[in-house]
């Protein structure tokens, strides 16, 4: 019974917070039909899909929803500075423990003071892997959640991609940015409702496929 009630409230703790999580790599079910995939399918070599990616991007003032992968995990800070001009709806975070697979995290921001809201996003993060790490039944993926949501809490740098909104210029602007690996752009009059994000990890290189999970949990940050 306990148990239950632990998942219980950790399932009104993500409908409060309004995100997605799943684990890197574990993301490669089919979408449905009507919905665009920004993001490799599961298996994809990255080389073919960073060109893909590339070549989806509109000309001139023709605006689309698009999705800009980071070529590493950046703070809240330089992720605000990287999508100047554009505007932010979701922020996608990841904390980047070595071997290990951790959760991919999609927060809506709602307001228009990008560096505000995504650390907002960051902190309510955190307090969702705290509550996962409670509520896991498994004692490894406890230790995990611990581990993640103590690095979320200290600001870590784990923003890996972010769903803007911008035309053509602005988002080729951004793709030339330090710090952007690839933008991928949405098909014309696609709403945000048809998106599935399943971004391009920085890690990722060679194939998008599941990141190793065979490292131990950092003993600093067990519980």
């Amino acid at each position: 019974m306990r148990l239950r009630a632990s998942v219980v409230v950790l399932a009104v703790l993500a409908a409060i917070f309004g995100c997605t999580v799943w684990i890197a790599g574990q993301h490669d079910e089919p979408v449905p039909a009507g919905v665009q995939r920004l993001g490799p399918d599961a298996g994809e070599p990255v080389a073919d899909y960073l060109r893909r990616a590339s070549a989806s991007l509109p000309a001139g003032h023709s605006a689309r929803w698009a999705l800009v992968q980071l070529d590493s995990y950046l703070t809240p800070e330089r992720a605000a500075e990287l999508s100047q001009a554009v505007r932010i709806s979701k922020v996608v975070l990841r904390v980047p423990l070595p071997r290990l697979q951790t959760a991919l995290i999609t927060r809506d921001l709602p307001g228009q003071q990008p560096l505000v809201e995504l650390t907002s996003a960051q902190q309510s993060a955190a307090a969702e892997r705290l509550a996962a790490s409670r509520a896991a039944p498994d004692s490894r993926h406890a230790a995990v959640a611990a581990a993640e949501a103590a690095q979320l809490r200290q600001g870590c740098a784990c923003v890996l991609a972010l769903l803007v909104f911008a035309d053509g210029d602005a988002l080729h602007l951004v793709a030339k940015r330090p710090g952007a690996r690839v933008v991928q752009a949405a098909l014309p009059d696609t709403s945000v409702e048809d998106l599935a994000i399943s971004p391009l990890l920085p890690e990722q290189t060679d194939i998008a496929g599941p990141v190793p999970d065979d490292g131990p949990v950092p003993a600093a940050l067990r519980r």
